[in-house]
């Protein structure tokens, strides 16, 4: 899928190891700045200079949310001008975000 760099909220003890872990990107998802269809319907995580590229499924909520589907990980967004258009709902997407944006959180299943 996928290897980033972004920035680690677990104690440093925990640095390297195998974790579950959830994603927060403290950015706004606009369609067409930071937001695109994906020619591709495979999930990925890539770096593109200082921004993370998240390729997953969209779904679109009416309050103002969407969440997007990485192989499995859900990863929320608060919705910017211009939304994505209703045919986006369920459709392969790539979003970008600042790496100083995305922080990714371990927790214990």
């Amino acid at each position: 899928m996928g290897t980033v760099v972004a920035i680690w909220a677990g104690s440093p003890e925990t640095v390297g190891r195998e974790q579950y872990v959830e994603w927060t990107v403290d950015e706004d998802l606009a369609w067409t700045v930071n937001a695109r269809p994906s020619t591709s319907n495979r999930p990925e995580l890539r770096e593109a200079g200082d921004r993370i590229v998240f390729r997953g499924r969209l779904s679109v909520f009416d309050d103002g949310v969407a969440a997007l589907d990485v192989d499995g990980a859900q990863i929320l967004f608060d919705l910017a001008d211009p939304p994505p258009p209703k045919c986006a709902d369920g459709s392969w997407v790539e979003v970008d975000a600042a790496r100083d944006r995305v922080t990714v959180w371990p927790y214990d299943v």
